[in-house]
């Protein structure tokens, strides 16, 4: 959507869908400053009983050879900084999504591996639901970031350690055929 006029005073004045009570903060390429914009003003108009809901932290996305993009986490950091207040978030590490799945499925946590390349997001999820973790380190981190969070007195950086890791979810496929 693009701004409603030339000046700020035009951008405040533009209607507001009287049905609207959430702003969700999702993966948007095409994020712009009059999304922004329409997201502040709904959750100024509808102040705590408007929901302000993220579905991630992910502060970027890794793609091949190194590179990376942006992640959802730097939307909704935007829209929590314009707000003055935080998101709730749906996705990792919340624990919200396994809630919901585990509720309407015969989920055993103790037979339940959440497999993942994030420590900060996956890998938390996982030992804050009780499953059983497993790093691959085709992603974002690093076995170093691993050995680092394990070794720290800090109770917190615990959490963060995955039961196994491995190189490639590839190198599972011997033992899956099993």
């Amino acid at each position: 959507a693009a701004l409603p006029g030339p000046s700020p005073a035009d951008w405040a004045q533009a209607p507001l869908d009287p049905a609207v009570r959430a702003v969700l903060v999702g993966f948007d390429e095409h994020f712009s400053y009059a999304k922004l914009c329409q997201a502040l003003r709904y959750l100024l108009r509808g102040g705590p009983d408007c929901l302000l809901v993220g579905t991630n932290r992910d502060h970027r996305l890794p793609l091949e050879g190194g590179a990376a993009i942006p992640g959802t986490g730097c939307l909704v950091k935007a829209v929590e900084t314009a707000a003055q207040r935080e998101a709730f978030i749906v996705g990792k590490p919340n624990r919200f999504m396994f809630d919901c799945v585990a509720s309407e499925f015969d989920v055993d946590p103790a037979r339940t591996i959440m497999v993942g390349d994030r420590l900060d997001t996956d890998i938390l999820m996982g030992n804050n639901c009780g499953l059983t973790t497993l790093l691959t380190l085709t992603g974002v981190t690093a076995l170093d970031e691993v050995w680092g969070h394990q070794d720290s007195d800090c109770p917190a950086r615990h959490s963060l350690v995955p039961d196994y890791y491995v190189d490639s979810i590839a190198d599972l496929l011997p033992v899956l055929g099993e």
